[in-house]
């Protein structure tokens, strides 16, 4: 993998969650690759349902313009989702639908602008034989048809999480490691050739 400065975001907070763990098996894979990496807790922004009585009361939550400043200060993002009845999981698209609320100030930018043309890549998980790839799959459009991210055609669903990690957290089977150091690589690549020159 190319270094670059990578955002890490699994897609469930519960303790135990598989997208927290293959997320950590990335993060420790694309650090040992040089990449500069962050991973985000989305419980830790707190961020109330999206409401639009709320915004109109309150504005946008700070924690809202905490999600914008990860994505514009590093290169790529990668998102590890759960499947929730066949979908990605509230907590990432109302994290999601507040930063799309972000108005352009002369503190920042608008919260579209930080995802429009920004590298991303996904992996999924899932107890069930499948691993989340229709909830990857929803994600992928979600990201791209909404906030217009590039995302890389290399993903990776890992099917019977429950069995797929040992003590210490690693995946047990090599197959896994190279599908995600493969996910890897391709975000590393296409976050090269996007920076400017």
């Amino acid at each position: 993998m190319k270094p670059i400065r990578l955002l890490i975001i699994a897609g469930s907070a519960r303790n135990g969650a598989y997208s927290r763990a293959l997320a950590r098996v990335a993060a420790a894979a694309a650090r040992r690759d040089g990449c500069e990496v962050t991973e985000l807790d989305l419980r830790e922004l707190a961020l109330p349902i999206y409401d639009g009585d709320l915004e109109h009361a309150s504005g946008v939550p700070a924690a809202a313009l905490q999600l914008r400043d990860a994505l514009e200060s590093h290169d790529a993002l990668l998102l590890v989702t759960p499947e929730y009845n066949g979908f990605p999981t509230p907590l990432v698209i109302n994290a999601f639908d507040w930063m799309s609320r972000i108005p352009a100030t002369a503190d920042g930018g608008a919260g579209l602008a930080a995802t429009a043309n920004r590298p991303a890549a996904l992996l999924s998980s899932s107890p069930g034989p499948l691993g989340g790839l229709r909830a990857m799959n929803l994600m992928r459009q979600y990201l791209q048809g909404n906030f217009a991210m590039i995302v890389a055609p290399q993903q990776y669903a890992l099917g019977r999480a429950g069995e797929a990690f040992d003590e210490a957290g690693a995946l047990k089977d090599a197959k896994a490691r190279q599908a995600v150091e493969h996910v890897l690589a391709a975000i590393g690549d296409l976050a090269t050739a996007l920076k400017p020159r």
